[in-house]
This record gives structure tokens, sequence and C-alpha cells, in this order.
């Protein structure tokens, strides 16, 4: 590749029935002859592994693909290269090939003659701390999302190399901070303030601030409910829940008491697979189906 940084490309190309589950971002990068590539980077927020995001990052690529075309105009002549990469950072390893062809029901004989996509996967789970990046901003960033989803415990004991990668990507402080007053248990307020104190001390008061309104934004007052784990899973379910009430009734018409019902007692991993069964359901039915 050229050494030209990496372009962000604007705009999500995920479903917004997957969008509570799935983040993505599109990069175009130069090759050093001058052609142009993309990058369409996701990062599966899911606690286990999906068996289904192959075909969901299937359709990111032919979106990327459909927005190249419309920018080229009629007269195109060549597809633009979509290179995916899958960030998943589950508790349990990623146990899916990572192709399309997987999916779909028909014999090895057949394979050279269906579409397939492969994508390059990146799983957190099962990386050494010490292989995750040396990048200091990749190397924060994959440390806090590695141990989002780890025991309390662990996530404690990983606070020292989270701060000491924020110390050389200062200017992540804030979002990884949000990020893990939003999913480390038995983080305190203390804690936040001592990190902050080794990563921008100069900034501690507006920082304090800054993290005191967000929480106040994101509709939690106290700073121990926002921390704690249970109240944050919680939220996540009702939002989770509206978004996938809200799709089902674009997609079938009003939906009845007894639907209504079933999302919103359910709870957010029953959710998340009621969310994938949606993207292939023709019925209310088939969204609940096992």
């Amino acid at each position: 590749m050229a050494p030209d940084f990496p372009e962000l490309v604007e705009g999500s190309f995920v479903p917004d029935a997957l969008s509570l589950f799935i983040s993505d971002k599109l990069f175009r990068v130069k090759m050093v002859q001058g052609a142009p590539i993309f990058i369409h980077v996701l990062t599966e927020h899911k606690s286990y592994p999906d068996r289904k995001v192959g075909w969901q990052i299937t359709r990111g690529i032919m979106a990327c693909t459909e927005q190249s075309i419309r920018e080229m105009g009629k007269n195109w002549e060549s597809l633009p290269a979509v290179i995916s990469v899958l960030i998943y950072h589950g508790n349990s390893p990623w146990n899916y090939p990572n192709d399309l062809i997987s999916l779909v029901d028909a014999n090895s004989a057949m394979h050279p003659w269906l579409l397939n996509i492969r994508y390059i996967l990146v799983d957190l789970s099962i990386t050494a701390d010490s292989l995750l990046s040396r990048h200091a901003r990749l190397r924060a960033g994959f440390l806090a999302l590695k141990y989002g989803t780890r025991s309390p415990e662990e996530q404690m004991e990983a606070l020292g190399q989270i701060a000491d990668a924020l110390r050389d990507a200062p200017e992540l402080l804030v979002p990884v901070m949000i990020y893990l007053m939003a999913t480390f248990t038995l983080l305190k307020k203390e804690t936040v303030h001592e990190i902050i104190m080794q990563v921008k001390p100069e900034e501690e008061t507006e920082m304090m601030s800054q993290f005191a309104q967000e929480i106040l934004n994101n509709g939690k007052p106290e700073w121990a409910t926002m921390v704690r784990q249970e109240g944050w899973q919680e939220g996540r379910k009702d939002e989770a829940a509206a978004m996938l009430l809200k799709q089902m009734r674009r997609k079938f018409g009003q939906t009845s008491d007894w639907a209504t019902e079933k999302v919103r007692s359910a709870n957010l991993e029953l959710i998340e697979i009621w969310s994938d069964n949606f993207v292939f359901a023709n019925s209310v039915d088939e969204v609940f189906a096992p």
C-alpha cells in the first residue's frame, strides 16, 4: 500500500436492524500503483459468535460497491476492491468459517459457480495482550474492547495495561474511558480519576466534568448506575428491544400485543438472536423461530 493515511468514508453500511450489534467504518486506501481499494472494518459487539455474519458482511460489501457505482456514474468500467475485516471481542472464541459459502446449502462440487466472500477475522478473545498491536491507538482500543466482555476481576487487572496504552495515545482518553465506565463493572470514580491523572493531569477538572455530563446525557444521573453492569445491560436490552420492534413494524406492519410483550420481556441474548432472524424473516413468526 501507498504511504498515505487511509481516508475515512462517511456513512454506515450495516442494516439498521443490526446497528446495535455491529458497528462499521469504511476507509479508502491507495495502493502503490495508485489504484484505490476500500477496507470495511466491522466490530462485532455480541457476546457470542454469529454464524450468519458472512451474509451480513456480504451485504455491507454490496452496499459499499453500490455507493461507489453511484459516485462513478453510469459509465463506470470496473468495480472497486472491498476488503472486509471483522473485529470480534466476545467471551468465547470465534468458531465459524470466515466466508459466505459455508452458509450456502450446496455441496462442494457447486462451490466454484457460487458467490463467495471471505473476510479477515481479528479475534480479540484468543489474542494475547502482547500481540494485540504495536500501534498505541489500536492497542488502547483493542484492550478496552477485549476486556469489556471479561469478568470483573479480569477487567480490573487489565486497567494498568489500558492506562499505559492511553499514555501513548492520550487523544483516545475520553472515548476509551466512556466505554470502560459502561462495561467495567467494578470501575469506580476514584479509579477513573487516577487514570486521568496518569494520562492528562492538566485536563483533570475538565474531563471529570465531561464524563459526568456524558452520564447525565445517557439518562444515568448517578455514577454507580453507569458503572454497574446490570444497569448497563438492562439499558442495552431496552434499546435493542425498541430497535427490533421498530424494524418489525416497518417490515410487517402493526405489531401485535403478544409480539411486543414477548420482545420487551426477553433477555438481551434472545433479542440479539431474534434480530438476526429478522434479517431473513418473511413473517413475525419467523422472527421468533428457534
